[in-house]
């Protein structure tokens, strides 16, 4: 019998389960919804948040008519299991009122106050972060279900050698355009070079925060660093 995840979780009464969705780089609670064991399975094939619509009686595929999509990159059931908790990495904002969090208010003591939300690049809607875990949220969907018409999908089934020769080649590409000093081709190669290298993080199951941790681990340090796992000379 094939394994199903909602029969891990102890729906209510009405077939519901609380979700919470967690903003997965800066920590931020984003939103509440419920879902079922239909939506949920939605999320699980999908990679995208779907939920149970308790006033329409039917599925709500987040972003759908907004384009403020939510890609699941993290899944985790509370030691009651009854209520879920998501990380995503979430596209513009997940409240309805345009803001990037539906709990954009704090009780002040007397009154409700609305808080400063989390700042994102001008012009572009989202942070550099999220858009590195979406880009390899669907790299780690296209390893898991390898359809036949992805690029991704055809170099992993070549294996480990053929990811790192594109890896070489790329980063060859990087040394040539910064030689030629057009600002386009560099921006374009090293885009190329980072994918490729997410590609090998793919491959050896390596999640991006423990990147992120390593650059927080060195930001404001001098000096050299001794290599994990390297002997000194």
């Amino acid at each position: 019998m094939k394994y199903d995840f909602a029969d891990e979780i102890k729906f209510n009464a009405e077939g519901l389960a609380p979700a919470v969705i967690q903003d997965a780089e800066s920590g931020q609670v984003l939103m509440v919804a419920y879902m079922n064991r239909e939506s949920l399975q939605e999320t699980l094939r999908t990679g995208k948040t779907v939920f149970w619509s308790r006033s329409r009686r039917k599925l709500w595929r987040k972003g759908e008519t907004s384009g403020n999509e939510q890609t699941v990159l993290d899944i985790r059931l509370d030691c009651d299991e009854d209520a879920i908790l998501i990380k995503v990495s979430q596209k513009n904002g997940a409240c309805h009122t345009g803001k990037f969090s539906c709990f954009y208010r704090r009780w002040e003591g007397e009154r409700l106050q609305e808080i400063e939300e989390k700042s994102l690049p001008s012009g572009t809607g989202e942070s550099g972060g999220d858009i590195l875990e979406r880009v390899y949220a669907v790299i780690q969907e296209r390893i898991r279900n390898l359809p036949k018409d992805s690029y991704v999908s055809s170099l992993f089934k070549k294996g480990e050698d053929a990811i790192l020769k594109k890896v070489a080649e790329e980063a060859g590409e990087v040394l040539l355009s910064s030689k030629g000093g057009r600002k386009e081709e560099i921006i374009w190669e090293i885009t190329d070079l980072w994918f490729h290298t997410l590609l090998v993080l793919g491959y050896h199951g390596i999640p991006l925060r423990d990147l992120f941790g390593e650059l927080e681990k060195r930001e404001g340090k001098t000096g050299l660093r001794q290599k994990p796992g390297k002997k000194e000379e």
